[in-house]
């Protein structure tokens, strides 16, 4: 996070991470959308519209007399780009982990979180902030949200929110409730 006094302005990184198909791509749109930025989005995509290496764009919004920049990034989640991820993830304040909500997945989710724990270690959490977006809510059959936290071994102090990317609903929500959590970090 970089914090100019003079010019009141603050920058910060979020990363939404997850499996693959777990719903990142669509969840950013979705914010970017809410902030009717969507034109800062730029997206590396497969023919297939599949994510090639990762999201990008910056979000400004203005908090009274700040200005906050908030540059979001998204890890693609095929195992194929696997070396690409500890890049994206690589100076990160706050991610955004996109869990999969159907129970066939828990272990996609379980691999995928690991990932992340081997790449941040015990500061996960800390530093960066986590938040763990439920996506994928509306199906038919979801998991529940204690079989998630205790599959992914989480522990308390970590804000799990459900979320349905294509709708949008909750997400902007989650995405608020993390970079709130890293400003209120930033303030102590």
């Amino acid at each position: 996070m970089l914090i100019d006094w003079a010019n009141k302005t603050i920058q910060t990184k979020v990363v939404y991470y997850g499996p693959a198909m777990s719903g990142k791509t669509t969840s950013i749109r979705s914010v970017f959308s809410h902030y009717k930025q969507g034109e800062k989005l730029e997206s590396i995509e497969t023919t297939s519209g599949r994510t090639l290496f990762f999201d990008f764009g910056a979000l400004d919004v203005e908090r009274g007399s700040w200005k906050l920049r908030v540059f979001v990034w998204s890890a693609t989640g095929q195992d194929y780009y696997a070396e690409t991820r500890s890049t994206v993830l690589a100076g990160t304040d706050g991610v955004i982990f996109v869990a999969d909500s159907q129970p066939h997945l828990l272990e996609d989710n379980i691999r995928s979180f690991r990932e992340l724990q081997d790449f941040f270690g015990e500061q996960l959490g800390q530093t960066p902030v986590l938040l763990i977006s439920m996506n994928k809510f509306d199906m038919p059959v979801t998991i529940s949200r204690e079989q998630l936290i205790n599959g992914l071994g989480i522990r308390n102090g970590v804000q799990v929110m459900s979320t349905i990317a294509p709708s949008g609903w909750n997400v902007g929500e989650a995405f608020s409730a993390l970079v709130q959590t890293i400003l209120h970090r930033c303030n102590r």
